[in-house]
């Protein structure tokens, strides 16, 4: 099963995170959307996701350290679908500059709601490119 996956996760209070080389970043209490593409099989990347040892590879690795993720949302395809969703979601929501993002053209792929209220509206991204979205 190849494709892309939204992790939804919730950052229980303000905090700040030293993530990668983007350096320490803040991030207020809320929801979060992190858009990825998994074409090597969504199952196996998204359970990597939910371990809590890991070693730090991606920007979603730092940020699972404090976040809890609280619901995935994926498609099957065989084509890059991220940023399409990402560019998408960039529309409703504000977004953390540069984070999950360096591999591409894209601002972000880590987006947030202050409301909590977000699972909705990915879920109409992933049909306006093209995707029956699925929960996991």
């Amino acid at each position: 099963m190849r494709g892309t996956y939204v992790l939804l996760a919730r950052m229980p209070q303000n905090t700040q995170l030293e993530v990668g080389r983007l350096g320490i970043l803040k991030f207020e209490e809320g929801l979060y959307a992190y858009v990825g593409s998994a074409l090597s099989g969504i199952k196996n990347r998204v359970e990597r996701h939910l371990k809590s040892e890991k070693k730090m590879h991606w920007h979603i690795d730092y940020f699972l350290t404090e976040a809890q993720v609280v619901n995935v949302i994926y498609g099957e395809s065989e084509q890059r679908k991220e940023c399409k969703i990402a560019k998408n979601l960039a529309k409703s929501f504000p977004s953390v500059r540069g984070f999950g993002s360096s591999d591409c053209s894209c601002k972000s792929h880590l987006f947030f709601s202050k409301n909590g209220n977000m699972e909705e509206e990915v879920i109409r991204c992933f049909k306006k490119v093209g995707m029956r979205p699925l929960r996991w």
